[in-house]
């Protein structure tokens, strides 16, 4: 029984459980971390922000990375399939570049399709901004978030332009933020600046439970959760698009 279930996925037919097997599937795992699923008329793509977002620099290879040059391609052309009704994002991310984070963020939250993301384990650092670009965000209730400002390291020059522009750096993030949540300005600083918490570092760690209550995510849940959520939105989006369609046909008549 175990041998003809493996002949038939190695022949990529059916599995053993009687589902249609996908090579396809398999491969966007193997090589992006993600997948494009479709149950009930649904069509999702499932975008994974594991690790570390790698930047500019390459991290060493002991790293468990996200490269955002891997991601932006597919945000896009998640963006631009008409077969694709919506997206899922899984966040279980320690940070790392600012600036790509937010890039990938402002991609996300640019996006006209349904939207839902997912902390699952951490979000933390720059991972706030991209759990929040979603429509609608979900954390799970062991899941937690870092909020602190924004640091660097290796060589910094001790002059006032330094701190000008880490200031700026983190009005970028503070901005988003609060556009695409329900924190306000002065509370998400509040945290970031929290000296009272961490005993290495500023700001503040919440659990999944204080980041809803804080405004930062809008609810408590897991896959299914947020699955039945993407569904819902799905199909609002698509009654909304067959009433346009009626609309331009009887203005035409």
């Amino acid at each position: 029984m175990k041998k003809e279930a493996y002949r038939n996925e190695e022949e990529g037919g059916r599995e053993d459980n009687g589902g249609e097997y996908s090579s396809e599937q398999q491969r966007q795992i193997t090589e992006s971390g993600s997948v494009t699923t479709k149950n009930h008329g649904h069509v999702i793509h499932c975008l994974t922000i594991i690790g570390q977002i790698e930047g500019h620099y390459i991290l060493p290879s002991q790293n468990k990375t996200t490269k955002y040059e891997h991601v932006i391609p597919q945000i896009v052309a998640i963006e631009e399939d008409p077969q694709i009704d919506g997206l899922l994002m899984l966040l279980n991310t320690v940070g790392g570049d600012v600036e790509a984070g937010l890039a990938l963020a402002e991609l996300v939250a640019g996006m006209k399709k349904p939207t839902v993301s997912l902390v699952l384990g951490g979000g933390h650092s720059i991972g706030v901004p991209l759990a929040v670009a979603a429509k609608r965000s979900f954390i799970a209730e062991s899941a937690s978030m870092t909020i602190h400002p924004v640091r660097m390291n290796g060589l910094v020059l001790g002059i006032p332009q330094t701190l000008e522009y880490f200031q700026r750096m983190q009005d970028r993030i503070t901005n988003f933020v609060i556009q695409n949540s329900n924190i306000t300005r002065e509370r998400f600083m509040t945290l970031a600046m929290n000296t009272q918490e961490l005993v290495m570092d500023v700001g503040t760690v919440l659990d999944g439970p204080d980041a809803v209550d804080e405004g930062l995510i809008d609810s408590l849940g897991s896959l299914s959760d947020a699955l039945d959520c993407l569904y819902r939105m799905i199909d609002q989006d698509k009654k909304k698009g067959k009433g346009k369609n009626t609309q331009s046909r009887k203005k035409s008549d």
